[in-house]
């Protein structure tokens, strides 16, 4: 399978009007996906562990 990895602009424009503040208070509170830290300080999540989250907030609902 190819994965690719996400910036946090794509992941946001992909949850449809989540503000960047928000999707950094999720991560804050260990509520948003796994994401990991380059060594210029931008995050990045690969898709794949993007899809797993919003499934798991899916079954949660």
């Amino acid at each position: 399978m190819n994965d690719e990895l996400m910036t946090v602009p794509q992941i946001l424009a992909e949850l449809g009007g989540v503000s960047r503040r928000t999707f950094y208070r999720w991560r804050e509170l260990g509520q948003g996906p796994a994401a990991f830290k380059l060594p210029n300080g931008e995050l990045r999540v690969w898709r794949s562990d993007f899809r797993t989250w919003l499934r798991q907030l899916e079954a949660a609902a």
